[in-house]
């Protein structure tokens, strides 16, 4: 019974084998490929590459990455918990199937092809621009697509599915004997709402921030195709370093790629936390 146990582990583990070596070649080792040329130079262990990201260009490019992603998450997080409040609460179970099935497109469509359909549309020449602007409606230049606006716009295209696909298994676990019981003793709806769905809710949409905050964060061809240099970003500043379309500069580029890693580790180790704690929660 022992060994029959042990080869079933084994199978487990031949299973994941694939997964491993993925995480392993595109993962980890690029990882450790970056690390000797951010702490090793002439032969030495320096922190000089972290004294050269502290330039104020460099700082302003983490500080509009932080602020867009901030700024992208919190919208994402509630209008994305609308959104699927809305869709979980309809009693229409085609329209529901309907919206998953297109929010879960919806999240995976982005890069290039994204930016260009934001063109197409949002662009000074674009289509809803120019139907805008036969009805006295003038976009431009109060918006402009092509800036840090434009590019949060784009960004909320693929957050905001993404939410409702992370927010609905936590809406569902509201039980309907709760809202029964808070009615019961006097509670109305704003009641019922802040002193138990949203409390029930704040690990889940907590962690929903946490995982928007680091997708967009480290989007990188969205923001290039759509504005390029226009906006300073920390990926693009990566990209422009390791280009060397101004200045060829390897080492910083790792520097600023590890320090990137590091936001975006902290993030997602937040929302494991989250989601493991909302299990227990349910359980």
């Amino acid at each position: 019974m022992k060994s029959k146990r042990k080869r079933k582990g084994w199978v487990l583990w031949a299973g994941l084998l694939p997964f491993l070596l993925f995480v392993l070649a595109f993962e980890l080792l690029p990882l450790f490929t970056l690390l000797p040329s951010v702490f090793i130079a002439d032969g030495r262990l320096t922190g000089a590459n972290f004294q050269r990201a502290l330039t104020p260009f460099i700082l302003e490019s983490f500080r509009n990455s932080l602020q867009l992603a901030a700024v992208v998450a919190g919208l994402g997080v509630v209008l994305g918990t609308i959104v699927a409040y809305a869709m979980v609460t309809t009693r229409n179970q085609s329209l529901r199937n309907a919206l998953t099935a297109l929010a879960d497109v919806t999240t995976n469509f982005g890069g290039a092809p994204l930016a260009f359909a934001f063109i197409i549309t949002l662009g000074s020449t674009g289509i809803v621009t120019l139907l805008l602007k036969a009805v006295g409606i003038h976009l431009y230049p109060t918006f402009r697509v092509y800036s840090i606006v434009g590019l949060a716009v784009a960004y909320l295209y693929f957050e905001l599915p993404l939410m409702i696909l992370v927010i609905i298994p936590a809406l569902l676990g509201l039980r309907r004997e709760w809202r029964e019981a808070a009615v019961n003793l006097g509670a109305s709806n704003l009641k019922y709402w802040t002193r138990v769905g949203l409390p029930i809710l704040a690990p889940s949409l907590l962690s929903g921030f946490l995982l928007l905050f680091a997708n967009a964060f480290g989007a990188y061809a969205t923001a290039w195709t759509l504005t390029g240099p226009d906006v300073n970003l920390v990926t693009v500043q990566i990209a422009a370093l390791v280009r060397g379309e101004v200045q060829l500069d390897p080492s910083l580029a790792d520097t600023l790629a590890i320090i990137s890693l590091l936001v975006m580790a902290l993030c997602v180790a937040g929302y494991q936390l989250l989601n493991v704690r909302t299990q227990r929660s349910r359980t």
